[in-house]
């Protein structure tokens, strides 16, 4: 029997939930999933990422079979795969004489533009639907923006607190206030050691596709040994446990430090799997709630871990969708330079830059501080191209999708898109990474010191970063004080500075001199 209606199934959908399945019907329809070039190449991905969503799509496609339903899957060996998601879906609706298309809406803009032609091209009827795992639907984002001058996380963040009833008393926050980052900012203490993450085994599917990765990519970045990722709902199910149980406690207290040979600390790693459709994110938040309201778990750890969840992750996705495609040419500080070549080799000699190369080639996975303010602050401070940088966000880690890793990389770290998200630039000198980490102990370059040949780059680079944008960010309220510091340098010392950062950024990222 021919079937009515095929139902597309991207990669990162790998929801028993998803609304493209709501009404299907078992006898008749057939579910397309399709390994495709473009979508492994459209930037140079790290192979674990490309190995975490191929293997999550064939472990989601035998537990679809398993549930009787009919499952076309095209491998990326397929000798007749055509490469692109569109060309599947022609072939696929010509193969079971499909009259109509259901799809879910997929995370990127990009897909988006090419899926609103899929129905034309197979002559067939195409039906897109909202994808409804999010908390706020692009709708409901579209309407809480709407008049406001401005669009800030924290505003949205109350407003999906009060909807959900997340962490609220009656009509207060709980605990009397709505955000516990003050208390969150803690250094890791040489004697606290956290736990092991979770972490799978590669099972048989997992390994045979580690093994394509390996034979197909080998020129894309990264190693594939260390891949320990949850590729099913069950596995991801059981790394949320382990986090709530082990981590959470404390994830509060060290979400913002750094520290040698630590790659997670206490963060949940759950970001692949949250991306991927194996957890939802509302039923992650209310499990963390109820370890806070069970008294297993600090109000300051829970608050800490649901506002990343309902705050970020929310809020990041609404702005994509509101803002793009414009959004994505932005480049309101004129960042220019060339992406060094030490964000692909960790050899810059910066110690806390180093590690977080060297830790994300080895396993596609850095938290918020490494990404913000060692690799992210050192692209805004050096005035890096943003088109470069976003390119290597999204290519270097296992959890990047556009619609994620866009708006954090080009608003929050290089204010690109000149204070849509955030009020002011996040730049730091070494003085934060110090504070933060204890990478500095042991780095090639003193912290202390702003020029000369052992200066650690980061602090003249500052200096230069303000100096250079005096213009554009020297009546931004929230950077009264770095300017009257910098006012009050002596000339001959700023001088000094700014030659130092330039002549530093001329020897490592090439590109157009700017003046003050």
């Amino acid at each position: 029997m021919s079937a009515r209606t095929l139902r597309v199934v991207l990669g990162d959908q790998c929801s028993r939930t998803l609304s493209a399945l709501a009404d299907l019907d078992p006898g008749r329809d057939v579910v397309l999933m399709a390994e495709v070039m473009d979508e492994c190449t459209y930037v140079r991905h790290h192979r674990q990422k490309i190995a975490l969503v191929l293997a999550a799509m064939r472990h989601f496609a035998r537990a679809l079979t398993a549930r009787g339903v009919r499952v076309d899957y095209v491998a990326l060996d397929d000798p007749d795969n055509t490469g692109t998601l569109r060309g599947e879906v022609v072939r696929a609706v010509r193969r079971h004489g499909a009259a109509r298309i259901v799809a879910t809406e997929p995370g990127e803009w990009r897909v988006r533009a090419d899926m609103l032609h899929w129905g034309e091209a197979a002559g067939a009827a195409l039906e897109i639907r909202n994808d409804d795992r999010f908390i706020c639907s692009r709708a409901e984002f579209a309407r809480w923006a709407e008049g406001r001058r401005v669009l800030r996380m924290e505003h949205f963040y109350r407003a999906l607190r009060r909807r959900t009833g997340l962490l609220m008393e009656g009509d207060e926050p709980a605990g009397g206030r709505w955000n516990f980052d003050a208390e969150n900012r803690r250094r890791l203490p040489d004697d606290v050691h956290p736990p092991p993450p979770y972490r799978v085994e590669p099972d048989a599917i997992t390994r045979a596709v580690l093994d394509l990765v390996a034979r197909r990519f080998p020129d894309h970045w990264g190693g594939l040994d260390a891949f320990t990722w949850p590729v099913t709902a069950r596995d991801a199910e059981a790394a949320l446990d382990r986090f709530l149980a082990e981590r959470l406690p404390q994830f509060g207290d060290y979400q913002d430090a750094m520290a040698e040979g630590e790659a997670s600390l206490f963060h949940a790693l759950l970001s692949t799997s949250l991306n991927l459709g194996l957890l939802l994110p509302l039923e992650v938040c209310r499990r963390a709630e109820a370890e806070w309201r069970a008294g297993r778990a600090p109000l300051n750890a829970v608050e800490g871990f649901i506002r990343q969840i309902l705050g970020w992750r929310e809020y990041v996705r609404g702005l994509y969708w509101l803002k793009m495609p414009d959004y994505a040419r932005l480049n309101a500080l004129g960042a220019d330079r060339a992406l060094p070549a030490f964000y692909w080799s960790a050899d810059s000699g910066m110690r806390c830059l180093d590690a977080v190369v060297a830790q994300t080639r080895e396993l596609a996975y850095a938290h918020h501080i490494q990404r913000l303010m060692v690799t992210g602050n050192f692209a805004l401070l050096a005035g890096l191209d943003p088109r470069e940088v976003n390119d290597w966000y999204l290519s270097v880690y296992a959890d990047a999708f556009e619609w994620v890793e866009l708006p954090n990389t080009h608003g929050m770290a290089l204010y690109a898109d000149g204070g849509i998200m955030a009020s002011k630039p996040y730049a730091a000198s070494g003085r934060y990474i110090d504070r933060m980490s204890d990478h500095c102990r042991h780095c090639r370059y003193d912290v202390s010191a702003s020029v000369g040949e052992h200066a650690c780059p980061f602090n003249a680079l500052y200096w230069d970063f303000l100096a250079r944008h005096r213009a554009r960010l020297g009546a931004n309220p929230r950077m009264v004080q770095m300017y009257r510091t910098l006012d009050r340098m002596d000339s001959a010392k700023v001088a000094a500075l700014r030659r130092q950062a330039t002549s530093f950024l001329d020897r490592v990222a090439p590109g157009r001199r700017r003046s003050a």
